[in-house]
């Protein structure tokens, strides 16, 4: 059984994908010790989580109006998760609550600017394009997919169709695929999809693994010529956009992070604000730095979450280099 609650009208940013709940361990030495064995920690937290959980409420904070679509359990965890939306002003009429199912969640191990994740998919993979309301895609301003490959046998056979009717409807897409835990790293279902994405937002390993290429400089052609726009996240270093043929590095001044849970979703959310402002991409990108930046300064994805102004004024500080025309070399 599937429960719905009440939709609203004209979304600026619908998000696709997956909301658990973050069990969040913050300290130098994470390595757990068996036989029953008990080590002390820094800190532990029960934050928001989800990829796209986290990009939603990240837009939110920046102003947009956002709807979320994914699914999670008639359980405990799923209700932290609907409140938490809805005390942020995220729309869950679209999250599917499923009888019988736990929801995901997820342990994240974080050692400042590295972390290690444990996930247990729950009622994230039921997710499917028929559970994407197409009244919700027609009135959207931009979608956006997280996580795909957690949603690749799911979501990902309904993918490409739901993004061009969505884009025939007006909207704008993008899609961050996220890491692989199968280590495939898509096939022509992606590809396909790919075809319908106008920015495609992986991290720099990603990249390389879903082109099948040996570098970044390869990668970037590989994957423009299926099609979208890259905004390739390059951590401390910045970020690298592709535009057809033109590339351009921004680099914001170094900043001294607590926890990077989530930075690279509070990116995608401040890159499709500045896109929805009208932005060009490497703009756009540079108001996703700086939200994702400013999402660092506390543990979890969405403690630290900046408004649009704060994230305005951090991003006048950032470098953007138009480096030429051609094959990148980052």
């Amino acid at each position: 059984m599937t429960e719905r609650r009440g939709a609203r009208r004209g979304a600026d940013l619908v998000v696709v994908g997956d909301c658990n709940p973050d069990v969040l361990v913050l300290g130098d030495d994470l390595t757990p010790s068996f036989g029953q064995q008990e080590k002390l920690v820094d800190g532990m937290w029960l934050v928001v989580g989800g990829s796209a959980a986290i990009t939603a409420v990240a837009a939110a904070r920046l102003g947009l109006s956002v709807e979320l679509v994914a699914a999670v359990g008639a359980d405990p965890a799923g209700d932290f998760m609907l409140a938490q939306m809805a005390r942020e002003g995220v729309g869950t009429a679209a999250v599917a609550v499923r009888e019988g199912m736990p929801t995901g969640m997820t342990v994240a191990l974080s050692r400042g600017a590295d972390r290690a994740i444990l996930t247990a998919l729950g009622a994230i993979t039921s997710l499917t394009a028929p559970d994407v309301p197409a009244a919700l895609l027609a009135q959207a301003r931009h979608v956006h997919i997280s996580s795909y490959f957690l949603l690749e046998r799911s979501l990902g056979p309904g993918l490409a169709a739901m993004l061009a009717a969505a884009r025939a409807a007006g909207a704008t897409t993008s899609l961050d695929t996220n890491w692989d835990p199968a280590g495939e790293w898509g096939d022509g279902q992606l590809r396909a999809s790919l075809a319908q994405t106008d920015v495609l937002l992986p991290n720099e390993q990603e990249a390389v693994r879903i082109a099948g290429q040996p570098n970044l400089p390869a990668a970037t052609d590989a994957l423009t010529a299926a099609g979208p726009r890259l905004a390739v996240k390059l951590g401390e270093r910045g970020v690298l956009c592709v535009d057809g043929r033109v590339w351009h590095r921004v680099e914001l001044p170094p900043v001294t992070p607590v926890d990077t849970t989530g930075a690279g979703d509070c990116f995608n959310a401040g890159l499709i604000a500045g896109l929805l402002r009208g932005l060009a991409l490497s703009d756009a990108a540079t108001l996703g730095c700086a939200v994702g930046a400013l999402s660092t300064r506390a543990a979890g994805g969405t403690a630290s979450c900046p408004d649009l102004a704060s994230a305005l004024a951090l991003a006048q500080t950032a470098t953007v280099r138009r480096a030429g025309e051609g094959t990148p070399s980052p």
